[in-house]
């Protein structure tokens, strides 16, 4: 049986960005491995961290959803102070058939006579050198090699193109308001919900909810609910809605979503959400109705709109606020939801109307659903047809 082969990126990850994503799958691919664990460091003082390590840890498991080979981990989290040495020790005894290699950037390599009981780290593993901009000559590099292969290292040149993003660059776009084409979206309105690296605050409550949320959900599910967060108030925005409503609704609107559905059937139940057996049956339609009875009880969600809004974001409803639009479309649009049909064509009509994009949408989920032979809810078909009847897309119709 061939051995596992394992990857190990670390790293402060303060905050995490697309080059670190594009590394590990780079090493993922060119390598062959079969798996990469993306590990944070804790905050021991040998890397000095902005922002904490409970953050950092929600945005590396928001980012590794984007390729299921990366498994985030706490191996350096959880343990104080955290060494190299350790987390490969740990690691050598959990996949104890397995053959393990460590990632780093050039910069790095120059920096490995530092590291803690470095004479035992370097049988345990082969690094994986990815290239970046050298701020030192490459003869120096070409020795330090050498020495270190004398030494029992084991050396592998990644080829990729060099590294040019860091997250000092990262964290000063975000403090200036600038633009951050590297940072994975959901990961930057993180950093927004929580007022981390000089942004403001957006959402008071936003520790405690994130907090339940990343307790409550899945990865990919927590990752959606951040994603659909900041679509909802990117759309108030330009629509001239309360962005703050939007954003609130966005966050908490799966908040119920990885629930047994046995739990959610006892919650309607004992609290008269609903007697529709369809809906009881269905994790896809019960959700969303235990949902708002999970905001307002467990997040303390008291405004009615965005309780409404929660309550009805997978299916609509004749008569939805705006609000409830924002929502509703937002979950279908948000930046990392998988391609459909239409997609693309609703994200730039979300730009010019609601209404429309809804509608689009909405009929977009009906048609597939019954191609498929499965069950559409009434008031599915309820809302497309009372979107119909709005003047701003009669009058579009009309033209």
């Amino acid at each position: 049986m061939a051995k596992e082969r394992i990857g190990i990126l670390g790293g402060a990850f303060d905050p995490i960005h697309q080059g670190h994503i594009q590394m590990a799958v780079s090493t993922l691919d060119s390598c062959r491995l079969d798996r990469l664990y993306v590990i944070p460091s804790g905050d021991d003082g040998y890397k000095t961290c902005i922002v904490g390590r409970e953050d950092r840890w929600k945005m590396v498991t928001a980012a590794c959803t984007q390729d299921p080979r990366l498994i985030p981990s706490r191996f350096e989290i959880d343990r104080e102070p955290s060494y190299t040495i350790d987390t490969l020790l740990a690691l050598k005894k959990k996949h104890p058939r397995s053959d393990l290699f460590y990632i780093i950037g050039i910069d790095g390599m120059m920096k490995l006579h530092r590291w803690h009981r470095l004479e035992e780290v370097l049988p345990l593993c082969t690094f994986l050198v990815c290239p970046r901009t050298l701020d030192f000559p490459l003869d120096a590099f070409n020795a330090e090699k050498a020495r270190l292969t004398a030494m029992g290292g084991r050396f592998s040149m990644i080829r990729m193109q060099p590294l040019t993003i860091s997250s000092t660059e990262i964290r000063e776009q975000l403090a200036s308001g600038q633009p951050t084409p590297h940072l994975y979206l959901p990961v930057r309105e993180y950093c927004g919900l929580r007022g981390l690296y000089g942004l403001e605050c957006r959402v008071e409550e936003s520790e405690d909810w994130i907090n339940k949320l990343f307790s409550a959900l899945n990865p990919k599910r927590f990752t959606h609910s951040i994603s659909v967060a900041g679509t909802a108030r990117h759309l108030a925005l330009v629509h001239g809605i309360n962005p703050r409503q939007a954003e609130e609704a966005g966050l908490l609107h799966d908040c119920a979503k990885c629930m047994p559905l046995k739990e959610m059937q006892r919650i309607a139940v004992e609290h008269s959400l609903t007697d529709d057996p369809t809906i009881l049956s269905s994790n896809a339609l019960m959700h969303s109705l235990v949902g708002a009875w999970v905001a307002r009880n467990e997040y303390g969600m008291a405004d009615p709109e965005v309780l409404d809004a929660i309550a009805y974001h997978n299916t609509g409803h004749a008569g939805m606020s705006r609000l409830a639009m924002c929502v509703c479309l937002a979950d279908s649009i948000e930046p990392c939801r998988e391609s459909y049909p239409l997609l693309d064509q609703v994200r730039v009509l979300s730009e010019l109307s609601l209404e429309r994009a809804l509608l689009m949408s909405l009929e977009g989920t009906a048609d597939y659903v019954r191609s498929r032979g499965k069950y559409l809810h009434p008031r599915t078909q309820e809302t497309i047809a009372w979107l119909k009847t709005l003047p701003e897309v009669r009058s579009t119709r009309k033209s």
